[in-house]
């Protein structure tokens, strides 16, 4: 299933950035490193801190974007 993140103003999309990929806004991190990452056993603490610029907000954002987005009508 593919999330639409149009609604969620953690993330951007150009196709000048990534090859229009989902990144965090303002950096060059795709969304789905955080996800790769915590499937992967890494923390939020971890990623945040291999990711400079992402913060912890927009890693907040963005997971209770992906639960809402993702819960049973």
């Amino acid at each position: 299933m593919t999330l639409n993140w149009d609604n969620c103003p953690a993330v951007s999309r150009s196709s000048d950035v990534m090859s229009g990929a989902v990144v965090f806004a303002g950096t060059r991190v795709p969304v789905s490193a955080l996800f790769e990452n915590i499937e992967g056993g890494a923390t939020i603490d971890d990623f945040l801190s291999w990711f400079e610029g992402v913060t912890k907000e927009q890693v907040n954002e963005v997971l209770e974007f992906a639960t809402s987005s993702l819960a049973p009508a």
